[in-house]
C-alpha cells in the first residue's frame, strides 16, 4: 500500500479545518445519514450523496481503507402519513422508494456503501440502547413514551454552536407538558392505533427519529467512536446534536472524531423545499440532463457552500461535458496511432506533472472538487494541444498522461467515453430506450428525439420495428 497522504478538511464540531487522523492508521469508519424513503429522490439528496461519494473516493486516493455505512429510516411519521394517504402498506411504500434511491444514485455513479442498515432491522438493539439511557438517568419514560433529558448532558449544543437556552428560545418543539424540558426529545414513541409497532419494556411502540442513527452507526461499525459522521447541513440541529447526546451519554466516549456537512441546493438563492414549490426530483432532471452532467454540476462548487440550480447552469455544464468527452476520444485515439517519440516529450511531461500535483493538492485540501476539475481540464487541454505539434505528443507520452487523466476521472467519480465505443453499458441503453418509448406513448416527441440523439451521440443507433426498438453500436 502506498504511503498515506495527508488530508485536511473542515470539521463542523471544531469549526476549523483539521488534519485528518483516523483512530486506526489507514482505516476509516464513516457513517452518513441516509434518506427517509417516503418520496422520490431529489436534487438535494443527489448533492449530499455525491459529496460523500467524493469524500470516500478522496480518502481511498489518499491511501485509506474506508468502511462506509449509510442507513435507511424505513419507519417514520412521514412514511406512515404518506402510506395512509395512498392507502398503501408503510413497508411496501418504503421499499419502493428505497429502490428509487438505488436506481438514481447508481446512475450518478455513486459507489454503494458496505451496508445499508434499516431501523426495522435494529429494533432489539435500539430498545437495549434506550434501556441503558433510562438506567443511567439520561432518559425517562412517560406513559409508554421515553424521552431524552437534554439538561442531563452538559455538552448539548456544541455542534450547533449554541447554548441550551439559546436553542430552547429559537427551537420549534412539540408541545408536551409531560416532558421535563421542551427540548427533550422522544427516543421511543408509544403505539397509536393502526400504526406499525414493536414490543418494548415501556409498551408497544416504535423508535424516535434520532436514536436510530446512534444505534445503527455504532453497531454496524462495531466501535464507540466513528472516524467521520456526515450528512446535509440541515441535520446539524437537532438530528446530529441529539445523536451526540444519546451516544456519548451511554458510551462515555466521543461519538465521532470529525463531522462533515454539505451545503444546501438553492433555487434563485432560496433553499429548495416542497413548501416553497421549488422542488426538483431526479426523475424530472434526468429527463433533460444526463446523470454525468448532473454529477459534474454538483461538483462545480465547494461542497460546503450553497449550490444554486438553474437550467442555464445545467446547459453550460452539458456543453462542457460534451467538449470533455470529445477531447478524451481524440486523445485516446491518437495515443494508439502515434508511435514515434517527440523531441520535447520530457518537457511536456514535466509541465503536465504540475497539473497532477495541482489536482492532488486541491482534493486533499477540503475535497476541493472545483479546483480538481480545473486541473483535469488543464491536463486534458494540454494533451489536446500536444496532438497538433509534431515535435511533442508520442503515443508513449500520451498513454502515460492518460493514466493520470483516468486517475482524476476515478477520484471525481466521472464515467467518460472510452475510445472506440460509447460510455453507456447495456443496462443504461435499455433504460434510455424504455424512457424514449414512454415519451413516444405520451406524444412527448421532443423528449423522444432528445433521447434518440443522445444515444446516437454515445455511439448507439436505433431502429423502430413492429416488434419493438432494435439497437446496435456504431462501428
Amino acid at each position: 500500500m502506498d504511503p498515506i497522504k495527508t488530508l485536511r478538511f473542515h470539521d463542523t464540531l471544531t469549526g476549523k479545518k483539521q488534519q485528518f487522523e483516523p483512530a486506526l492508521p489507514g482505516q476509516v469508519r464513516m457513517y452518513v445519514c441516509g434518506v427517509t424513503p417516503y418520496d422520490e429522490c431529489h436534487l438535494g439528496h443527489a448533492r449530499c450523496y455525491v459529496t460523500f461519494d467524493l469524500v470516500r473516493r478522496v480518502l481511498e486516493y489518499c491511501g485509506h481503507r474506508v468502511d462506509y455505512v449509510q442507513n435507511f429510516t424505513d419507519i417514520d411519521d412521514k412514511i406512515i402519513q404518506r402510506a395512509a394517504e395512498r392507502h398503501e402498506d408503510p413497508a411496501g411504500l418504503a421499499e419502493r422508494f428505497i429502490a428509487d434511491y438505488f436506481e438514481k444514485m447508481d446512475r450518478l455513479n455513486i459507489r454503494r456503501a458496505r451496508v445499508y442498515p434499516r431501523v426495522t432491522g435494529h429494533i432489539d438493539q435500539i430498545v437495549k440502547f434506550i434501556e441503558g439511557l433510562v438506567s443511567n438517568g439520561a432518559a425517562y419514560p412517560v406513559d409508554g413514551d421515553v424521552y431524552y433529558g437534554v439538561r442531563r448532558f452538559d455538552r448539548y449544543g456544541r455542534l450547533a454552536k449554541r447554548s441550551v437556552d439559546d436553542l430552547k428560545s429559537g427551537a420549534r418543539v412539540e408541545v408536551d407538558e409531560r416532558k421535563k424540558d421542551p427540548l427533550d426529545f422522544a427516543l421511543w414513541k408509544a403505539a397509536k392505533p393502526g400504526e406499525p409497532s414493536w414490543p418494548s419494556p415501556w409498551g408497544a411502540g416504535r423508535p424516535g427519529w434520532h436514536i436510530e442513527c446512534s444505534v445503527m452507526s455504532l453497531s454496524n461499525l462495531d466501535v464507540d467512536t466513528l472516524d467521520i459522521h456526515g450528512g446535509g447541513q440541515d441535520l446539524i440541529f437537532p438530528h446530529h446534536e441529539n445523536e451526540i447526546a444519546q451516544a456519548e451519554a451511554l458510551t462515555g466516549q466521543p461519538f465521532a472524531r470529525y463531522w462533515i456537512h454539505n451545503g444546501f441546493v438553492t433555487i434563485n438563492q432560496e433553499k429548495m423545499s416542497k413548501s416553497l414549490g421549488n422542488f426538483f426530483t431526479l426523475t424530472n432532471i434526468f429527463k433533460k440532463y444526463d446523470p454525468l452532467t448532473v454529477r459534474w454540476f454538483l461538483l462545480s462548487q465547494p461542497y460546503r457552500v450553497p449550490l444554486d440550480f438553474s437550467d442555464e447552469a445545467l446547459e453550460q455544464i452539458r456543453h462542457e461535458v460534451s467538449r470533455v468527452k470529445d477531447a478524451i476520444r481524440r486523445v485516446r485515439s491518437a495515443a494508439q496511432k502515434k508511435k514515434a517519440a517527440g523531441e520535447n516529450d520530457d518537457t511536456v511531461r514535466a509541465a503536465l506533472g504540475s497539473f497532477v500535483q495541482r489536482f492532488d493538492e486541491s482534493l486533499r485540501d477540503d475535497f476541493n472538487a472545483p479546483q480538481g476539475q480545473a486541473a483535469f481540464h488543464s491536463l486534458l487541454n494540454t494533451m489536446v494541444r500536444s496532438l497538433e505539434q509534431p515535435e511533442v505528443g508520442s503515443g508513449i507520452l500520451l498513454e502515460s498522461l492518460d493514466q493520470s487523466l483516468r486517475m482524476m476521472e476515478t477520484v471525481l467519480g466521472l464515467k467518460l467515453d472510452q475510445t472506440g465505443g460509447p460510455a453507456l453499458d447495456e443496462a443504461e441503453i435499455s433504460r434510455m430506450i424504455a424512457a424514449r418509448e414512454t415519451a413516444r406513448k405520451n406524444k412527448d416527441w421532443a423528449d423522444a428525439d432528445r433521447l434518440r440523439a443522445e444515444l446516437s451521440r454515445q455511439g448507439v443507433l436505433l431502429e423502430d420495428t413492429s416488434s419493438g426498438t432494435r439497437w446496435w453500436r456504431k462501428d
